[in-house]
C-alpha cells in the first residue's frame, strides 16, 4: 500500500515535467527571453551605479557596459521565427506586429549596437560618466519596448 501511495505522489509530481513544452517554438521564445534578461541585468547594474544605489566601481561598471557592447553584436533575428508572439504563446511578449516590421525591429536593434559602441571605456573614470550611457542604452531599449513588447 505504501509503495502504491509513493508510486501515485511521484507520478502526480511529475506530471508539470512532463507537460513542459520542448517545441522549437518555446526554445526560440526561451532563448529570446534569455538573451533580453542578459541585457536586463547588465542594464540594471549600470543604471544602479548611475543612481547611486549600487556604489561605483569602475571596473564592475566597465565589465558590465562590456557585456552589453558584446551582447549587442548578437544576430538575434532566428529567435523571432513564426509562432512565438505573444498570441501564439502565452509566456511571450513579443507583439505580433513584429513579424510584419521585422526591419524595424533590427534597425533598433543596431541602434542598441550603435548606442553601445565603446560603452565599457565610456564608463570609466568616475559615477558621472555611466549616466549618459545608461540613458543612451536605455532610450534604444525603451524605443523597441514601445513598440514590440506586450504591455
Amino acid at each position: 500500500m505504501r509503495f502504491l501511495m509513493f508510486s501515485a505522489v511521484a507520478a502526480a509530481f511529475s506530471l508539470p515535467a512532463m507537460a513542459q513544452d520542448d517545441s522549437p517554438e518555446v526554445s526560440a521564445m526561451e532563448a529570446r527571453q534569455g538573451y533580453f534578461k542578459m541585457l536586463g541585468a547588465n542594464m540594471g547594474v549600470l543604471a544602479g551605479m548611475a543612481k547611486g544605489d549600487i556604489p561605483y566601481d569602475e571596473d564592475r561598471a566597465a565589465m558590465h557596459a562590456s557585456n552589453i557592447e558584446t551582447l549587442s553584436r548578437y544576430n538575434l533575428g532566428f529567435h523571432f521565427p513564426q509562432g512565438t508572439s505573444s498570441d501564439d504563446l502565452e509566456e511571450s511578449e513579443a507583439l505580433p506586429k513584429i513579424w510584419s516590421e521585422l526591419d524595424g525591429v533590427v534597425a533598433k536593434h543596431a541602434d542598441l549596437a550603435e548606442a553601445a559602441a565603446g560603452a565599457g571605456d565610456a564608463v570609466r573614470g568616475g559615477q558621472d560618466n555611466v549616466g549618459p550611457v545608461v540613458q543612451a542604452l536605455g532610450g534604444t531599449c525603451k524605443a523597441c519596448h514601445d513598440n514590440y513588447r506586450k504591455k
